[in-house]
């Protein structure tokens, strides 16, 4: 279930309810955003291009486009719930729990587990993901 506040912005972006998901491209975790980020990311490739070619290196356009607009796109409902296919979840080890982090232009989707093994520059992200489990065990607890 995509939380309200992450909800809001995907909504506002995508002229609806469409979030976008993909891969991060060095983490194990996904990216989210709304549909609005495509023609930033098509500025981006423009960008990546012309730097390329001011610097004499190789650059194949083709393949950079599939990587920036690899993403899937899942409608969800009023209450921010959408199923998330299978290849996207196997991609960042997505299992039981969803850990959502960030704002802006977009944010990321990580299994706790996976964002426990990150080191101490994600600490914040851990603390908060940490006590979000924990709240929910003892709501779990009191049932």
């Amino acid at each position: 279930m995509l939380p309200p506040q992450f909800r809001n912005a995907v909504k506002e972006s995508s002229n609806g309810r469409m979030l976008c998901l993909v891969k991060h491209q060095k983490l194990k975790c996904l990216v989210g955003f709304g549909q609005s980020r495509h023609a930033e990311l098509e500025a981006q490739l423009d960008r990546e291009e012309e730097v390329a070619i001011r610097v004499g290196r190789d650059f194949d356009r083709d393949t950079r486009a599939s990587q920036l607009f690899g993403y899937v796109t899942i409608p969800f409902d009023d209450s921010g719930r959408f199923v998330m296919p299978d290849h996207i979840r196997t991609l960042a080890n997505i299992e039981d729990g969803l850990f959502f982090n960030g704002a802006g232009r977009f944010f990321t989707i990580w299994n706790p587990a996976e964002l426990a093994r990150m080191d101490d520059e994600w600490i914040g992200a851990k603390a908060a993901c940490d006590s979000l489990i924990a709240e929910a065990q003892t709501k779990g607890r009191g049932k």
